[in-house]
């Protein structure tokens, strides 16, 4: 699986980048038909102090797989992205064997 990651209007961070990167290889791991991972990084102003977005799109046969979320800091963000994107697979995989 291609993983692409980008900064939208904020400097990169090596550690976020390494964090997002094991947690979707893992991803891909349990779901080998995977071809590639779209993740993005906002920051947005907001004064509840939860602005961290991350969005990720997956590319697999059939339509793409889209969640996001929105937390107090990214790791968190991600987390949740991926417990969604995994409720998701798991929803296709079901659908894709019972036919």
């Amino acid at each position: 699986m291609t993983i692409s990651i980008q900064y939208v209007k904020m400097p990169n961070s090596e550690t976020l980048t390494e964090y997002t990167l094991g947690k979707l290889q893992k991803l891909g791991g349990k779901y080998p038909r995977l071809i590639n991972a779209n993740v993005f990084f906002k920051i947005e102003n907001d004064a509840s102090g939860i602005d961290k977005i991350c969005e990720v799109e997956l590319s697999a046969p059939g339509p793409r797989i889209f969640a996001t979320s929105k937390e107090k800091n990214f790791e968190m963000a991600v987390k949740e992205t991926i417990s969604d994107l995994e409720k998701q697979l798991k929803k296709r995989k079901a659908i894709v064997l019972h036919h």
